[in-house]
């Protein structure tokens, strides 16, 4: 297998970011790059990481992702397509390392801000039921989007009222929590949650008569990262 031309195509992606780097450290700092072999050295390690990250991705999450979807819709069950939807929603997010970074970090800020004891037992409850609030919100979250496309809703009026919700509950939400909230929308969509969540959405609208993939089959992420902010400032005002 020809992993030379992902590998270059690799470089090409992050290239950008590498001459932004080295224009600011060259031309305005006017400061040689620091331990530029260690540099370059991790630089294509990044790039063999994310080729393999990417055929990774290709051969794996997505195929099972649509093969999955595909068997629930020739099931019929709808109840079981739903509860699907959720586990693999909570289930990702939960194994999500940005999350669990964030969710660490927010503990430990809130605990120096007064808002929890300063206790590891406190940090670790907080930052644990902020991880299942998100979970929650993202398993939430794809069970709406699995009845948009299994319903031919319109995506845009289920965002927009989505953020109308988003705005009254920063409205009543402490104001401690507004920010990690926002943040925790971004976190959920990322490293293991997309390709999977993808792979469901475009599966399930490519297996159901009547549904377009490119208009009903994306979407989902939109919602994973939606819902969140709204139970996390619940999760705020509750806790």
């Amino acid at each position: 297998m020809n992993y030379l031309k992902p590998f270059l195509d690799s470089f090409r992606d992050l290239a950008p970011i590498v001459a932004v780097i080295a224009f600011f450290q060259v031309v305005v700092l006017q400061q040689p790059i620091p331990n530029f072999l260690d540099i370059l050295t991790g630089l294509l390690f990044v790039v063999a990481g994310l080729t393999l990250f990417i055929r990774g991705l290709e051969m794996g999450l997505f195929p099972i992702g649509e093969s999955m979807a595909y068997a629930f819709a020739r099931k019929g069950s709808i109840v079981w397509l739903l509860v699907f939807a959720f586990a693999l929603g909570f289930g990702t997010t939960v194994a999500e390392p940005a999350l669990i970074a964030v969710a660490a970090e927010a503990a430990t800020v809130a605990a120096g801000a007064g808002v929890i004891e300063e206790l590891d037992q406190a940090k670790q409850s907080y930052a644990f039921g902020l991880r299942m609030t998100v979970a929650f919100a993202v398993g939430v979250a794809l069970v709406v989007g699995v009845l948009r496309i299994l319903k031919g809703w319109p995506v845009q009026y289920l965002i927009i009222g989505g953020y109308i919700g988003v705005v009254v509950m920063t409205m009543f939400a402490p104001k401690e929590i507004i920010g990690i909230a926002y943040d925790s929308g971004g976190v959920t969509t990322s490293t293991i949650t997309v390709p999977l969540v993808t792979a469901l959405g475009v599966g399930l609208a490519s297996s159901i008569k009547g549904r377009n993939p490119m208009l009903d089959g994306f979407g989902l992420i939109a919602f994973a990262s939606l819902t969140p902010m709204i139970f996390v400032m619940a999760f705020g005002m509750t806790f």
